[in-house]
């Protein structure tokens, strides 16, 4: 698809979880991310601001999990929410649909910004099974999503790139 983005950058804001009237989870954040070049006149780089709303699982990994300040790498896709105000004025915006949300920082740089929370995965979407036809004791429902989970330990890992930059 043309419209397939894949971003990193820091929050600049806590996330804003919400749930529609129909109990759908919805997350917006916002990413700070530079650009790669620097500006001819300063010297220095130039930052954009992408808005980014997340659903579903995806929202609640996002709202539990990153702060402002956290590093997040995004894919998803790009949305045109383009509309007309009480004026008449047209106003143009661009949004990302996040497909996936995962962190973009090590454990340790993590903890030294104080990005860390506890996990290191987003929690993969599962279908739940259809009952069987004769009724059979339910197993003990989980505290959490997050109970079901298997993560590993990345503290060993080290940080390949200290400029926060993605060599592509």
């Amino acid at each position: 698809m043309l419209n397939r983005v894949i971003l990193m950058g820091r929050l600049c804001a806590d996330p804003d979880f919400r749930q529609t009237q129909s109990g759908t989870a919805v997350c917006r954040i916002r990413l700070a991310i530079d650009r790669r070049f620097t500006n001819r006149q300063t010297g220095e780089r130039e930052t954009d601001f992408i808005n980014v709303t997340c659903w579903r699982q995806t929202a609640e990994f996002v709202s539990r999990y990153f702060h402002k300040g956290s590093m997040a790498i995004v894919e998803g896709s790009l949305r045109n929410n383009d509309y007309t105000d009480q004026n008449g004025v047209k106003h143009y915006s661009m949004e990302v649909y996040a497909d996936n949300v995962s962190f973009g920082e090590t454990k340790r740089a993590a903890q030294e910004s104080g990005g860390y929370q506890g996990a290191y995965q987003q929690p993969a979407y599962t279908q739940q099974a259809a009952p069987a036809a004769s009724p059979a004791p339910a197993p003990a429902a989980p505290t959490s999503s997050l109970d079901t989970l298997q993560l590993g330990d990345l503290g060993d890992f080290e940080e390949i790139l200290s400029d926060g930059e993605v060599p592509f």
